[in-house]
């Protein structure tokens, strides 16, 4: 009976590491090493959460933003 070893499974990113790259998108600024990394941890499930929570957040920022300037 040979044993063999389960193939390596790649790490689920961690919630910090996908906040990182996703305000990294947003600023357009990623070195290559970290993206490299983040192709490998990141799930497309979490990529797009964090992007949806990421814009909210952004958008919500701007109107209360000007509303505060405006008054």
């Amino acid at each position: 009976m040979l044993m063999t070893e389960p193939p390596d499974t790649p790490r689920k990113a961690t919630p910090l590491q996908v906040v990182k790259a996703v305000l990294s998108a947003f600023i357009g600024i990623r070195k290559r090493a970290a993206h490299e990394r983040d192709v490998v941890t990141l799930t497309p499930l979490q990529v797009i959460v964090a992007g949806i929570i990421g814009a909210v957040i952004l958008v919500l920022s701007l109107v209360t933003l000007v509303r505060f300037i405006a008054s």
